[in-house]
């Protein structure tokens, strides 16, 4: 890997990809579960469904609990879960191993780095900021942050653009279909993360690279610049 990265923006998706937010999403669809009397549910059945967005596993919830409801009352019980999650965001979540360490080696580097995510921005801000990673970042784009976002490749770029970088000197990297959707879009490079959400292999997706831990970024980050 060239170590000198300026001019190089990295951008990276949230959940699943830096920060381990399951334990927190699980806990914020089981509080809305037992605000209607349901036992929770465990985790581990959660996080596979996690990258489909908090409504999916609250439907899930009810599935497994055998619980109809109208999709109104659905949209009830969603409503119910941000103003908790909001408030419960960074309890157990983390970041991935070696992820902070990797980020500060990039910037020592002379790389630009943004997050690009499907969580709402208030939120990923919110999480970054109480994790302490915010400021590493030159720019947190969220769901609402353009009219469109991930997989559309205008999320990505935009991120790029906002972060100061350029669409011909950047890597996306993620854990799920519409990271790696959105990067070949955008004729942008990706690095694939096999410890997130997704329920297909990661390797399935075709990022450029596949990493099983974060020490072994740099050489991903090699290979995929060097196939550029």
């Amino acid at each position: 890997m060239p170590s000198d990265l300026s001019g190089l923006t990295i951008v990276f998706d949230l959940d699943g990809t830096l920060v381990d937010t399951a334990p927190d999403l699980a806990a914020a669809a089981n509080h809305v579960l037992g605000l209607i009397g349901l036992a929770p549910i465990e985790p581990a059945r959660l996080r596979p469904l996690i990258g489909h967005g908090s409504r999916a596993m609250i439907e899930a919830g009810l599935r497994l609990h055998g619980v109809a409801k109208t999709q109104d009352e659905v949209d009830d019980l969603h409503a119910l879960f941000f103003p908790y999650y909001a408030d419960n965001i960074a309890v157990m979540s983390r970041p991935f191993a070696g992820a902070v360490e990797l980020l500060d080696a990039l910037l020592d580097a002379g790389a630009r780095l943004a997050v690009c995510t499907n969580k709402f921005e208030s939120l990923s801000k919110s999480l970054l900021r109480q994790l302490g990673l915010d400021r590493r970042f030159a720019a947190i784009a969220g769901r609402d942050t353009f009219p469109i976002f991930k997989p559309a490749p205008g999320h990505l770029t935009g991120t790029i653009a906002m972060a100061g970088g350029r669409n011909d000197c950047a890597v996306m990297v993620g854990d799920s279909e519409v990271d790696f959707a959105a990067a070949a879009a955008a004729g942008i490079p990706s690095i694939g993360v096999t410890f997130g959400y997704t329920q297909r292999p990661v390797r399935e997706l075709a990022p450029g690279a596949v990493i099983d831990h974060y020490r072994d970024f740099m050489g991903a980050l090699d290979k995929v610049l060097t196939r550029g």
